[in-house]
């Protein structure tokens, strides 16, 4: 018989009970974290370079709505060529990598 591990930790319960065994849930969950970790990195160096979004969106050539947009978890437009031009602004080099995917457990 095969002991079922035991955890608390939340997000481990949550992935077993919702994503688990589900490809087209799994592929979701990891766009859904690929989005909101390039909203937050461009809030945040948005923030360290001591700019508003106005201020980012003139340097860009945008308005502050996209700007706005662009720092929003849900919004799935991200771009490349966007993501240049804020990189360039912000005085910094954009890359993009791609890693090979956690084998699937169990």
């Amino acid at each position: 018989m095969v002991k079922k591990e035991k955890t608390s930790n939340a997000a481990k319960i949550l992935r077993n009970r919702y994503v688990k065994g589900d490809p087209e849930r799994k592929a979701s969950v990891e766009a859904e974290r690929l989005n909101a970790q390039i909203a937050r990195m461009i809030y945040d160096l948005r923030g360290d370079a001591g700019l508003t979004q106005n201020e980012l969106a003139e340097l860009v050539g945008t308005t502050q709505s996209v700007i706005s947009r662009l720092e929003d978890a849900d919004y799935e437009g991200h771009s490349l060529s966007m993501l240049s031009r804020i990189a360039e602004a912000l005085n910094r080099n954009l890359s993009v990598t791609m890693t090979a995917r956690a084998p699937e457990a169990g």
